[in-house]
């Protein structure tokens, strides 16, 4: 699951694979801002045909947040 998300951070944030870890914060080390991050969910939901709810949004600090909640999905 996580190098499916990292895979959609890296297309859709056009940065180095190499810093797309569990541990990387989506805004500070990845550089998403708040367009970046819905652009982001919208792939993530399209993909994996589920819906994530804003206060699940809110959440998402670390990529392994991401990795974590589509692991609770399945």
């Amino acid at each position: 699951m996580f190098e499916d998300v990292k895979k959609i951070l890296v297309e859709q944030l056009h940065c180095d694979a190499s810093v797309v870890t569990p541990d990387a914060s989506i805004k500070e080390d990845l550089g998403a801002d708040s367009l970046d991050i819905l652009q982001l969910l919208m792939t993530i939901e399209e993909e994996h045909g589920i819906v994530i709810p804003d206060e699940e949004l809110a959440q998402f600090e670390k990529v392994q947040d991401i990795v974590d909640f589509l692991e609770k999905q399945k």
